[in-house]
């Protein structure tokens, strides 16, 4: 049995998840090392650009409340930014833990604050990356001093090698994202509907191109077969009259604890990965994936290369371009059998291989072996 662990986890936040699909994952996996007997406190600033927009919105208030509601047994201890000593903030919440875990999303000054009080205070220190700069924007990385860490925890193996070969880092291990099935979970009680959903946010311009072929076309297609909607934020005008031009419905911000309703009535999903992972950074699905599948739900995926072997043939379908993607959204939607197997296989992938508590079994022999 793993011993008990003192662990602080620095994050951009956990309480709102707009624009923040970290929130997702890590909510999961500080809960799971929770349930495992470790000590965890998440550690995030007061206030923050996800929690003012969610707090902007319609149902910001409610979606804040839900949180706290759905994740009591999460501890979360926030931090005024503009301390004046940050040092003197962090070095008596930090006295007697053993590893402290730092998100990428964080500031590099939180880094230096972090490096700085270490040897003082006797931690072991892991950088978390969960996102692309690494190989977007390296030279933004190395201000936060990584040659100084203990290790990097990296979500895909391509990211991993990104750091041992362009940063020249050897500690390195890989930990995907993964389902928080305490939340995420089917329910076979809800009949499905005629309806494709979509659940992401619009990212600028790194997968345009790809949400008008693999779900807009594809809507216009399908047209009175099935109602497709989509939710997400940030999306720019133009892309709201694309959604209007192939009549499909916007749903605009949904809290994340919504969605494995809204997996339930629907009658299949779609994966639109990011430009930056069908390129450098190969390999790498969405938290999106893993929570679709463990909500029991049949998804289709626009390309991308499954380079380690993270699902199974038959876990999702696949689609190369428009036309297979509606084909293949009009079988699941009018053969029954097909997309309950399908659903069915997914799902036992997800609760086998891709649970929150997979990662924080993995994570916890990350930290014994840096501590050893």
């Amino acid at each position: 049995m793993p011993r008990k662990l003192r662990l602080a986890y620095f994050a951009h936040t956990l309480r709102s998840d707009w624009n923040n699909g970290n929130a997702h994952f890590l909510r999961g996996l500080m809960r799971a090392l929770s349930r495992m007997g470790h000590d965890v406190v998440v550690l995030e600033p007061e206030t923050e650009w996800s929690i003012e927009n969610l707090r902007s919105e319609p149902g910001g208030k409610q979606s804040l409340e839900q949180f706290a509601q759905s994740y009591p047994d999460i501890k979360i201890s926030t931090y005024r930014k503009d301390c004046p000593e940050p040092e003197h903030c962090f070095r008596e919440r930090l006295r007697g833990t053993d590893v402290v875990l730092v998100h990428e999303w964080n500031p590099p000054e939180l880094a230096q604050t972090l490096l700085a009080i270490r040897q003082q205070l006797g931690y072991k220190l892991l950088f978390h990356d969960t996102h692309h700069r690494a190989s977007s924007s390296p030279e933004q990385m190395q201000r936060f001093g990584l040659n100084r860490f203990d290790g990097i925890v990296a979500f895909g193996e391509t990211l991993c090698e990104i750091y041992r070969d362009r940063f020249g880092l050897e500690k390195v291990w890989t930990l995907h994202e993964a389902a928080d099935t305490s939340v995420f979970t089917p329910h076979p009680e809800i009949v499905r509907q005629q309806e494709v959903v979509w659940v992401g946010n619009w990212g600028d311009d790194e997968r345009a191109r790809e949400i008008g072929e693999f779900l807009l076309q594809p809507a216009a297609a399908l047209g009175r077969e099935a109602r497709t909607t989509i939710y997400g934020v940030r999306y720019p005008e133009q892309a709201l009259e694309a959604l209007r031009q192939a009549d499909v419905s916007y749903g605009g911000y949904l809290p994340n604890l919504d969605a494995p309703l809204l997996y339930a009535h629907a009658g299949a999903t779609v994966h639109v990965p990011r430009q930056q992972y069908t390129g450098a950074m190969r390999g790498i699905p969405t938290i999106r994936v893993f929570e679709a599948l463990a909500c029991g739900v049949p998804l289709v995926s626009a390309p991308w290369e499954d380079c380690e072997g993270l699902f199974r043939p038959g876990d999702l379908r696949w689609a190369s371009n428009a036309a297979e993607m509606t084909e293949a959204l009009r079988t699941l939607l009018t053969d029954k059998a097909a997309a309950q197997d399908q659903a069915e296989r997914g799902l036992e992938t997800v609760l086998t291989r891709h649970t929150c508590g997979h990662r924080a079994r993995q994570l916890t022999d990350i930290c014994e072996e840096v501590m050893a």
